[in-house]
């Protein structure tokens, strides 16, 4: 998810001579507005990849698709995503070293468009299937690039902070999409079809704002740098070494054969199902536990695992600075610590019929698997990242996650609600011990 190599950018964006005030002011604006545009940008992305969550309700329900659409054959589908989606998470990172932030994500939000609005006209199987593939390959061409794009803005010492801050991007998405897409789907136009075209419409909107606001680097926007420094600065952000390109896959090897890199994404594979499994069949989820709540209710309920997501983040970045001094293994720890309890007590605790326990439950999960997810997919991967492959390990660690997401779509087509909390909870305890022996393991300084 992450491609923030801090060799690969200027720590600062050049100044001209006899201008440093004027410069630091428009570097801050831009800074601002590569912010909030970026974090609008990636949580764009969500309106459309919640449409199949939120239209599951009303598939289940239409009998025209009868013995077609299945829980199993929805499963699958989730699964045939979420693979396009890991293969793109290896992929995107290098397309946007070579052709920069701004043509891949511009790509990427018109094949998720595209592919919303033929789920939104079709119900046939192959053209679900075929239109998963692309929405898979076209969402993952959101994060590194977007990523990518706040380090070339950001200095190495402030990225901690603003990435957390950052981070709460996919949260929020996740959070403010299903309601949404919900009542346009069963309140307003009454069909399931609408979840996708309303989808569909709104990530149009943000990218038009996005075409319009962002920009892949400071030289591209500060108009008072020199060309001079603008072309050197340009060439050192945009164009590779003539070694990364001689030997494109050497940073990948590298990555692989760093232990701690690895433990990252062993860990991050078995934390990231329970988090997909909620967040692609959240609604089917409560609705099964919850019947009396309607489509609506149990599009709603699920709200509060993204609100707690969105606090998460920014709630480990804080302690893991200051509590544990810049340790990211201990806060992450605790969090799965969490969250193995309560995965292993959902089935228990929802089967009192209480909406408002249900909505505690979530909480509590949404505040656990987000936080660790957060800082181990992006913090803690540039962190251990070595001197010259911060962005290659940032994106192996997220690339097994996505493989690990593939059997949160898979598995709640096929297996039980107490089989399936409880093998989330144990793969959740076993994240947790992979860590535990790196409890005091800080990254080591940058050489210099």
């Amino acid at each position: 998810m992450a491609d923030l190599a801090p060799q690969s950018v200027p720590h600062e964006p050049p100044l001209p001579p006899g201008s440093t005030r004027a410069a630091l002011r428009a570097a801050a604006r831009w800074r601002r507005q590569i912010f909030a545009v970026t974090w609008l940008a990636y949580a764009g992305f969500y309106f459309v990849r919640q449409a199949f969550a939120v239209a599951k309700l009303g598939i289940l329900d239409d009998p025209t698709l009868h013995g077609v659409l299945t829980e199993r054959v929805l499963g699958v589908l989730d699964a045939v995503y979420l693979a396009a989606y890991a293969v793109g998470q290896f992929l995107w990172g290098m397309w946007a070293d070579r052709f920069g932030p701004r043509v891949v994500v511009t790509v990427g939000m018109l094949g998720a468009i595209a592919a919303a609005c033929t789920m939104g006209v079709s119900s046939a199987l192959l053209v679900f299937g075929g239109a998963m593939v692309v929405q898979g390959l076209s969402q993952s061409a959101g994060w590194a690039p977007l990523c990518k794009n706040m380090g070339n803005f950001f200095p190495v010492h402030t990225r901690g902070r603003v990435l957390g801050l950052w981070s709460t991007n996919y949260a929020f998405g996740g959070l403010a999409a299903p309601p949404f897409l919900a009542w346009w789907a069963y309140r307003v136009l009454d069909s399931w079809h609408a979840a996708f075209l309303v989808g569909a419409a709104t990530l149009a909107v943000v990218l038009v704002v996005f075409l319009l606001f962002q920009r892949d680097a400071p030289p591209d926007a500060a108009p008072t740098a020199s060309k001079t420094a603008a072309s050197t600065a340009a060439a050192s952000t945009s164009t590779p070494p003539a070694a990364a390109r001689r030997a494109p896959f050497a940073p990948y090897r590298a990555a692989l054969q760093d232990r701690m890199v690895l433990t990252l994404g062993a860990a991050y594979f078995l934390l990231k199902p329970a988090r997909y499994a909620i967040l692609l069949w959240g609604p089917v989820l409560v609705s099964e536990r919850l019947p009396a709540v309607g489509k609506v209710g149990a599009t709603v309920i699920p709200i509060s695992f993204g609100a707690a997501g969105v606090l998460a983040p920014m709630l480990i970045g804080w302690l893991s600075d200051t509590l544990f001094r810049s340790r990211r293994v201990p806060p992450c720890v605790l969090a799965l610590a969490v969250l193995t309890g309560a995965l292993a007590l959902f089935m228990p605790l929802t089967a009192t019929g209480s909406a408002v326990v249900m909505m505690a439950v979530l909480a509590v999960i949404g505040l656990a698997v987000y936080a660790a997810d957060a800082m181990i997919s992006c913090v803690a991967a540039v962190d251990f990242g070595s001197a010259g492959g911060a962005g290659t390990a940032a994106g192996l660690v997220n690339g097994c996650g996505s493989i690990g997401a593939v059997l949160g779509g898979l598995l709640p087509g096929f297996l039980s609600g107490t089989a399936l909390f409880h093998g989330f909870a144990g793969a959740a305890l076993v994240a947790g011990l992979l860590l535990l022996p790196h409890w005091n393991r800080r990254p080591a300084p940058p050489s210099s």
